[in-house]
């Protein structure tokens, strides 16, 4: 079940050669007896029946495949809170997937009611990562200096070696946080555009309950349109279900430079069969294959023939005024801690679960970019796929190799508007 609802994204590597139409693409899994009867299951065994079962070794798995439902689905109830109740009873005797499930369930839907509990499970916590979930949820009820500085020095007291461990030295980072002044993205359009590789460009809030848009900019530096001239932009949703920061797994999708390895198919339901693009993070897998270099045994240990390490070419693929921009650094960050398997896909979850939420019709996942997918419940197929689209649109110029790079704009309250894009290319030079 965790592997089920935690999007792990395994994926096939069944290639899309060429584009897809959507009216090919088609599931019985989003069929409407099919969402119903998977909610009734969620709700009522996965999440209810295992919450309301007192917990033991024989109960916990189930206890855990609860937690899984909740921090997907954002589900919300008295029984979940009973469930959350019974679990930090029990903390210390609870396996490490089980105390990860639990505090990034609570994390995604108890923002302010278990900070007793978790300050207390903070206090003797000894795994790193498990610190770093009970820091964040406690600093996000209180962001105030003192209080980062107070949760900086337990971690110092109960980690004298924090520095040499890659999510305590991201998790003192985040609490010293104090946002940059952005640099010009027309200028990160030009010199990207220079360098005869294809990129696409995921622009989002930080605040992550608002929904993004992705566009693609050719190999020659022109960007996708339409065959009226107007640029083609795609929604797609960075949010994680628990709404982590993204340096911890099951996180909002990291800013910075991912490298894309082409397309494929999911096996995942959740996903569903729409083509996805497959990414690497920085550090995940050869660099060779991160870097796109032509002699596969160049790049092997991150340096190319003239001797520069990964993170100069990693930043290399930046314009000189966005190389010291500190959020391009997210996504090297998370590789080097260890987050993997972040791709741009689509969904076939029900949006319903998410009604009222600011980014509803999209859904979010669990670290990914997802794009908005809207299926007919009756036929199974799609009628509305901004994953597809964007697909398509990245495959229409020779090529299923590039890189994308996620960018956080402004903090403003609503979702990111063509208009806004619009802007940003009509500021660059090369359009």
């Amino acid at each position: 079940m965790k592997h089920l609802l935690g999007l792990v994204l395994l994926v096939t590597a069944a290639q899309a050669l060429a584009q897809t139409p959507r009216e090919d693409i088609h599931t019985d899994f989003v069929l409407y007896n099919r969402r119903v009867a998977l909610e009734k299951d969620l709700r009522d065994r996965v999440v209810a029946k295992h919450f309301s079962t007192p917990l033991d070794s024989n109960s916990e798995d189930g206890y855990l495949s609860g937690c899984w439902a909740v921090e997907q689905f954002l589900f919300d109830s008295p029984v979940v809170m009973q469930g959350f109740d019974h679990l930090f009873a029990g903390y210390d005797q609870l396996s490490y997937d089980t105390k990860r499930a639990l505090l990034e369930a609570v994390y995604a839907v108890a923002p302010l009611r278990y900070q007793q509990q978790v300050g207390a499970v903070l206090a003797k916590e000894a795994d790193a990562r498990l610190f770093a979930l009970c820091a964040v949820y406690l600093y996000r009820a209180d962001r105030s200096v003192e209080h980062a500085n107070t949760l900086k020095i337990k971690m110092v007291e109960q980690f004298p070696g924090y520095d040499t461990v890659a999510v305590l030295r991201e998790l003192q980072d985040y609490l010293s946080f104090v946002r940059p002044k952005m640099p010009a993205i027309g200028e990160l359009f030009a010199y990207r555009g220079a360098t005869g590789v294809k990129t696409i460009y995921s622009f989002q809030r930080w605040h992550r309950d608002y929904p993004g848009l992705a566009i693609v900019q050719n190999a020659d530096g022109s960007f996708v349109r339409d065959g009226n001239g107007r640029l083609q932009v795609f929604e797609q949703l960075a949010r994680s279900g628990p709404g982590l920061p993204y340096f911890l797994t099951n996180g909002n999708t990291p800013q910075g430079v991912y490298s894309i390895q082409g397309t494929a198919v999911s096996g995942t339901n959740y996903i569903g069969p729409t083509p996805n693009l497959q990414m690497l993070l920085p550090g995940e897998g050869k660099w060779s294959a991160y870097f796109h270099d032509v002699d596969t045994a160049a790049g092997e240990a991150g340096h190319s023939a003239t001797g520069e390490d990964s993170l100069q070419r990693y930043r290399a693929l930046l314009p000189p005024e966005w190389r010291d921009y500190s959020p391009m650094m997210e996504a090297w960050a998370a590789g080097a801690i260890g987050r993997t398997e972040i791709i741009a896909h689509g969904t076939t979850i029900d949006p319903d679960y998410f009604k009222g939420r600011p980014f509803y019709p999209l859904t979010p996942t669990m670290g990914c970019l997802c794009a908005k997918e809207l299926w007919n419940p009756t036929t199974g197929h799609l009628l509305v796929s901004e994953q597809n689209n964007l697909v398509n649109a990245f495959l229409s110029t020779p090529g299923q190799k590039g890189f994308l790079i996620v960018i956080n704009v402004d903090d403003q309250q609503k979702a990111v508007s063509r208009e806004e894009i619009e802007t940003f290319i009509n500021k660059n030079p090369r359009r």
